[in-house]
């Protein structure tokens, strides 16, 4: 017995008969209605895999029955049964969505090929979809985390510059996910079906990065023995994503120029000139304009690049979403690895959250992964973290301390007003030690940052202005200075 079902609709007894019964046979389970009608009534309670309908019925006709498919039931397969005379129409009806239709007298032979064929080909829809939101996951946005506001601006940019032609530089420290903003680029553009060439300039030597980005002839130089394609060629219709593009030589930044301005260039060792039709997205981790301005990187190419400039914040800078990431890894590597380790404590998150992580994202990760595999249950606790990471954020809190205890008036006092006074002067402290600094603050506080921030809020410590770093005075910026913009991060 198969899990298909059939929904045949004719206004003939002996069609509807003879149809059920060949269907049947094939194993399908088999419902009947008289008209559009009732068939309408019949879909809007349940889901049919396949409706076989004729065309010309009374109340209302099998058109009907598939606008309505196609509005409500888009999953379901539409086959049309028409007279010789109403070919036109039932051609009308593939136009707008049927998969096929038979003529009259139907062939047994026929109604079962075209029922066969449609499920199949329903599959391979089914499975394409599948592979689409495989590739989203792995490349789009998926594997991008975060819920802060730099990532929502992150998104919004993503959005607006991906169905665009105009290159790309990307901006951050190393480590903040650059290839994952530029893949989410390719991915949300008309190219996305195409190749994502990814090089990273600064891992491949200057002698062979030329061969690498433009490929060469055979004989161009020693060891050439053959013809090889480069990776603006495998690129052609898509995207190439240049990694540490500061890294390039002064002869590389001239020829690569040239291909941002004319899409064509030369083989080494070629004479034939090679146009491409891609989109380029560049990365570095260094500051160009610097390198600009000390004559190691061309101006015009870096005018060229940085036709839209996105910058990845650090992670230091988007504390927020700590979290969200640790969630995210975690899931990962206990599935990678089959360990054990479920949660975070909260301890333990504070200590992550008050880290400075100058490997950013990628330094988190790798961190998740060891914790995966080494913790001692299925919580990870402070305890359980590297002992050079808890040294850093001064974890675990010292003994001892001594902590000056008030006086209790003879007439008495507030507790909830003296715990505010005391907690209030603290967190002053802390900002004033610290030059504002929130992140170090915290760690003098032995709290992590979004806690800090919301007994600042409680404390009325972040007024309009007070409302530079931590909780000083912020100074007024200079006439004539732009404000400093909102970083985007990844």
């Amino acid at each position: 017995m198969r899990n298909e079902s059939v929904l045949v609709v004719d206004d003939a007894p002996e069609i509807r008969a003879f149809l059920t019964e060949l269907l049947q046979g094939e194993g399908f389970a088999v419902e009947t209605a008289t008209d559009g009608q009732e068939a309408i009534e019949m879909l809007e309670g349940r889901f049919f895999d396949v409706v076989l309908t004729d065309v010309n019925m009374p109340r209302k006709d099998g058109m009907a029955v598939l606008d309505y498919i196609q509005e409500h039931s888009p999953d379901s397969i539409c086959i049309l049964v028409t007279g010789y005379g109403s070919i036109r129409d039932a051609v009308e009806a593939m136009r707008k969505g049927a998969f096929d239709y038979l003529t009259k007298p139907v062939k047994a032979e026929e109604v079962a090929l075209v029922i066969e064929r449609a499920l199949e080909v329903r599959e391979l829809r089914r499975e394409n979809q599948n592979l689409k939101k495989e590739l989203r996951t792995r490349y789009g946005f998926d594997r991008i985390v975060g819920a802060s506001p730099a990532m929502q601006d992150l998104f919004d940019l993503i959005e607006k510059v991906a169905d665009t032609e105009s290159t790309v530089l990307i901006t951050g420290e190393s480590g903040t996910g650059k290839e994952l903003i530029a893949h989410a680029i390719h991915f949300a553009s008309d190219r996305r079906d195409n190749s994502f060439i990814p090089i990273n300039c600064g891992a491949i030597p200057p002698e062979l990065l030329e061969s690498e980005l433009f490929g060469h002839e055979k004989g161009a130089f020693t060891h050439a023995i053959r013809t090889r394609i480069g990776r603006f060629e495998l690129a052609n219709k898509g995207t190439i994503f240049l990694d540490e593009v500061g890294e390039m030589s002064p002869a590389l930044q001239v020829k690569l120029l040239r291909v941002l301005q004319d899409r064509q260039f030369e083989r080494v060792g070629g004479v034939r000139t090679i146009r491409v039709d891609i989109r380029v997205i560049a990365a570095t981790n260094i500051d160009l304009e610097e390198a600009v301005r000390e004559g190691r990187f061309r101006e015009d190419l870096y005018y060229r690049l940085n036709v839209i400039p996105i910058h990845v914040p650090p992670l230091r800078e988007r504390v927020s979403d700590i979290p969200l990431l640790v969630q995210h890894f975690l899931e990962r590597f206990r599935q990678k690895n089959r360990g054990r380790l479920e949660r975070v404590a909260e301890d333990a998150m504070q200590c992550l959250m008050a880290y400075e992580w100058p490997g950013n994202v990628r330094e988190l990760e790798n961190l998740m992964e060891r914790m995966s595999i080494l913790a001692s249950g299925p919580v990870l606790t402070a305890q359980d973290l590297p002992a050079s990471f808890t040294r850093a954020t001064g974890y675990p809190l010292s003994e001892g301390i001594p902590v000056p205890v008030p006086t209790l008036p003879e007439e008495g006092l507030s507790l909830n007003a003296a715990v505010q006074t005391f907690e209030k002067n603290l967190i002053l402290q802390a900002l004033d030690r610290t030059g504002g600094v929130k992140n170090r603050a915290a760690q003098l506080l032995r709290l992590n940052r979004t806690t800090l921030i919301e007994k600042m809020k409680k404390q009325r410590l972040m007024t309009p202005a007070t409302r530079g770093r931590g909780g000083r005075p912020a100074k007024k910026k200079p006439e004539g200075t732009a404000p400093s913009r909102a970083a985007a991060g990844a």
